[in-house]
């Protein structure tokens, strides 16, 4: 009888995409896996770097497993992990990929010295007033006067939004990016339904909430109950 193979090498445009069987032991894979990378590595050209995608299929891996196999891919030469798939992820990273991707709704006025802070999206109903902080993992919508600090994507999502009915904020974040509110947005000048986001060039952008509907689309993510 034919041995089954653990591990599977396909060349696409992109790079390499390794399929490793899920049911035989973690050992065993790491063996055939150093195996067919080193036969593998012989036959490319090391000038240039190769991408290299792995596809785990139906089984965990810890953190340290991740590391682990990242390690012994980087060894082979020119070969740069680009990310691990898996099926699987444990209660604990489930529950916590629901929390980033609720939205919480807070009827309250935010004052000074107050913090609201949610893992996902927040919507306020009420005011921000000078000295209050909204720090949100995802979105921060605020129907109201945002006049404090907000803080959207604190986690590292640069594709997170602020918006507000009033923008006269003290300071924005988006992910790692600052913005301490120019001039012409705190002087006296009407300014409604204004948004906040970080363009293609890591700029952070103040401008009408018409514009979300074209630079993020995926807004549109809870619409039909999805």
């Amino acid at each position: 009888m034919k041995k089954r193979q653990n591990v599977t090498i396909k060349g696409t445009k992109e790079g390499l995409v390794l399929h490793l069987d899920d049911t035989c032991s973690y050992e065993e894979l790491k063996r055939e896996l150093d195996q067919k990378l080193s036969a593998n590595s012989r036959a490319q050209d090391e000038r240039n770097l190769i991408s290299v995608k792995v596809d785990v299929g139906n089984r965990y891996l810890s953190e340290e497993q991740r590391e682990d196999l990242k390690n012994l891919i980087r060894q082979k030469k020119n070969l740069v992990v680009d990310n691990i798939d898996s099926n699987v992820i444990t209660k604990e990273e489930a529950h916590r990929k629901k929390a980033e991707n609720e939205v919480m709704t807070v009827s309250r006025i935010i004052r000074s010295g107050q913090v609201l802070k949610a893992p996902g999206d927040i919507l306020l109903i009420g005011d921000v007033n000078p000295g209050g902080t909204v720090i949100a993992g995802g979105n921060i919508f605020i129907m109201g006067s945002l006049k404090g600090m907000a803080h959207a994507g604190c986690y590292g999502n640069d594709d997170a939004v602020i918006a507000a009915s009033s923008m006269k904020p003290s300071q924005l974040r988006i992910s790692d990016s600052i913005n301490r509110t120019p001039d012409s947005t705190i002087s006296n000048e009407k300014r409604e339904m204004e948004c906040a986001y970080i363009d293609d060039d890591r700029q952070m952008i103040i401008d009408r909430l018409q514009v979300l509907i074209q630079i993020r689309p995926n807004l549109n993510r809870l619409e039909g109950g999805h």
